[in-house]
Parts: C-alpha cells; structure tokens; sequence
C-alpha cells in the first residue's frame, strides 16, 4: 500500500539532525525527498562514528528514503539548478539562517512568486524578524535559552543538559506537523505558504507543557513538582533499579499493604492526589524507601499481578540488542556501501497507508544526474556542471 504522501516530493535543504529528521520522517511516509548538499555533505554525516567516511550512524537513520544531490549553491548555475529542482517540490524543508538564505536570493520572499503552491519551511534558533534571528543556535544553545538545562538544578543539585539531542528531535517534529498541516491547507486552498518553526518556540512550548504548571498565575514559580524532585525514581531495589508509578490510589494501597505497610496511609500525604503531589518530594522519598525493601523480580511480579505500571531498567545497549526490549522496532537492513546495519521502524502505525523504510541513506551526490535530469536537464548540461563543479555526482 501507497505511503500517505505518495507523490509528494520535499526538498530538504537542512542540515544536522533538526532538518534532516523532519524530512525523513516525511520520506517515511511516502513522501519522495530530495536532499540537497555540498560536496562534502551534510554534518550528520560525520557525527558519531559509523561504518563508513560520510556515512555516520546517524546520517543512515536520518538520511534514510531520500535522494542526494551535490550542488554549490553560491553559484548562479548551481542556484539554477537548485529552483528548477524546486519547480518539481511541493515543500522546501530547510534550517539555513535568513541572512543566508537571504544572501543566496532564496528566501520565501525571493521565490514565493515564482511558486505559489510550495510549503516553504523555514526553520532555525530563533523567530525571524528578531534581533535574535541569525544566531547560531544549536541544541546545546537551546536547551540553555528554554531553560531546559536547569531542569537537572532540582534534581542533582547540578545544572546540565538532558543526555539527548531533544531540542532538535522536538523541533524536527514540529516541522513534520507543520509541514502537514500546510500541505492540508493547500489541498482545501491551492495555495502554498510560508512556514516558520524557531527551536526556542517550539522547546519553550514542550517545556511548558507541564512546567509552567503554577506559573500560569504571574508570580507563581514554575516546574510540574512531580518530575523536579530528586526522589523521582527510577528507584533501588535489594537488587537493582526499577521505574514503578503508582498513578492511582488503588497502586499506593496495593504497593505498602504487600510490604505491611498499609497504616502509613492514613497520614496527611496521601490524602488525595493533589496533596501527595503537593508534597511530591516527601511522597516519593518514601516510596522509594519501600520500593528498596524487595527485588526487582519481586516488584516486576507483584506489578504485573496488580496492574500497576512498572519497567525494569535495562542499558540502551540491551534495549538494542534484544528483541523482547525493542519490542522490533530495530530490523537488519543490507546497505550497499555499508553492508549489514541496524534500522529504526517508523513509530507511526498507520493501517491504510504504512509507514516503510523503502531507501537507505545514499552518499553524497548519489543520484545528481537523476535528479538533474528530472529537472529538465540534458545530458550535456549535467555533464557540464559536474565538469565545472557545480554538481557532483558520487
């Protein structure tokens, strides 16, 4: 079965993880994405190691069902090449900063015009049309603008990062709904539009989701006390970790009368939910005093047989390496540079339209010629660009 985005084709001008996700994810979908680069690549192509020079773990998840083409931008043949491949798009995903897209002649501005039913997305650090809108901005930056690195400041005593790419993730969803949402207006309208999604937005939006909780009163602290607290577990067993919740009154009870422990129920704390995540700090210390008083196996049992939500706490690398922890999301795929690799399932199940994993991350410039001669190209031309270096083929 057809993708949902089947005949959809997206340009993704971006670069790191923000972009190249959102695009992906689009391919997943069906979409036909095209990935525009210079001649050495993307960043994510030499980020983190893999099997490969320029083909990075990270760049074969996030470059994964497109197409590359190398092209020199700063040139005005390259840029040729670059619109009459945008004359074929429905959605320009790109992460450039608006002084440079400005400088290149391709901001919205330059070619909305000349397109009118393309999604442009224009995504970078900060809102555009502010004193802020051409600094470089990564996800260290804006975990640090959202506030999001103070989080661990409540829990550890510590201010850190979350050990996680999280506001380029976030972002790179954003951009997907975005980019959804938009192609649905134009289907109802005929029209394409600009689409603007700042990281600082779109982090500061997840962070607040919950944190800014008491703060919606001008005055009141922010933070969802619940998670700020360093009593959240997971927590120590006789023998280990596990992340227990007991969400409902009915796990508190069924948790402290398996330890005999039933009595300590009738103080102020466990009143009802409000209070006991009022006093969440107090309330958790002493769940994880009872939660340390048995074994992991037992805690895993008793969860099972009272229905209270609970995990054990594996290492990521037995996560990936265990089916009965990936629960298959992670396939064997053969790339044909790289051999035998490790691919993520799409995590959207759709039963009409599936998501599907049908291309592996190509190099850089794999298919220039193709996608040149779609373009409109011929035969010379192409061959004249790459002689010149305006394009590279792979």
């Amino acid at each position: 079965m057809a993708g949902a985005l089947e005949g959809i084709r997206v340009v993704d001008h971006s670069s790191v993880v923000m972009g190249p996700l959102a695009a992906q994810i689009l391919g997943d979908m069906g979409a036909d994405v095209i990935k525009v680069e210079h001649g050495k690549g993307d960043t994510n192509r030499h980020m983190g190691g893999g099997p490969l020079p320029g083909l990075s773990g990270i760049a074969m998840t996030v470059n994964r069902n497109k197409r590359s083409v190398s092209l020199d931008l700063k040139s005005p043949a390259g840029r040729d090449a670059f619109l009459r491949i945008l004359g074929t798009a429905d959605v320009l995903v790109t992460n450039v900063r608006p002084k440079a897209m400005r400088g290149l002649m391709l901001a919205y501005d330059d070619i909305a015009t000349q397109f009118p039913r393309l999604v442009y997305c224009q995504a970078q650090g900060f809102r555009a049309g502010t004193p802020d809108e051409d600094r470089p901005a990564y996800d260290d930056i804006i975990q640090a603008a959202t506030g999001m690195a103070n989080f661990a400041q409540a829990t550890t005593g510590h201010t850190s990062f979350v050990p996680s790419i999280i506001a380029d993730k976030v972002s790179g969803m954003t951009i997907v709904q975005a980019v959804l949402a938009a192609l649905l207006h134009r289907e109802r309208t005929g029209l394409g539009q600009r689409v603007e999604v700042p990281m600082f937005d779109a982090v500061l939006a997840f962070n607040l989701a919950e944190n800014l909780s008491r703060a919606v009163i001008p005055g009141q602290p922010s933070g969802y006390n619940r998670i700020l607290m360093s009593t959240r577990g997971p927590h120590r067993t006789a023998d280990g970790h596990v992340a227990i919740m007991p969400y409902e009154e009915k796990h508190w009870k069924a948790i402290f009368d398996h330890i005999g422990r039933s009595a300590e129920l009738e103080e102020p704390w466990f009143a009802d939910r409000a209070r006991r995540t009022e006093n969440a700090e107090y309330t958790y210390g002493r769940l994880a005093e009872v939660i340390a008083t048995r074994s992991t196996s037992e805690w895993l049992q008793f969860a099972a047989e009272n229905d209270v939500p609970v995990n054990a706490v594996p290492h990521l690398d037995e996560v990936i390496a265990e089916e009965s922890l990936h629960r298959g999301m992670i396939v064997e795929r053969e790339h044909p540079q790289a051999g035998p690799y490790r691919s993520v399932r799409p995590a959207i199940i759709m039963d009409g339209s599936p998501l599907t994993v049908r291309r592996d991350a190509p190099v850089v410039g794999e298919h220039t010629r193709e996608i040149l001669a779609e373009a409109g190209f011929g035969a010379e031309e192409i061959e004249s660009m790459l002689s010149s270096g305006v394009a590279v083929q792979a």
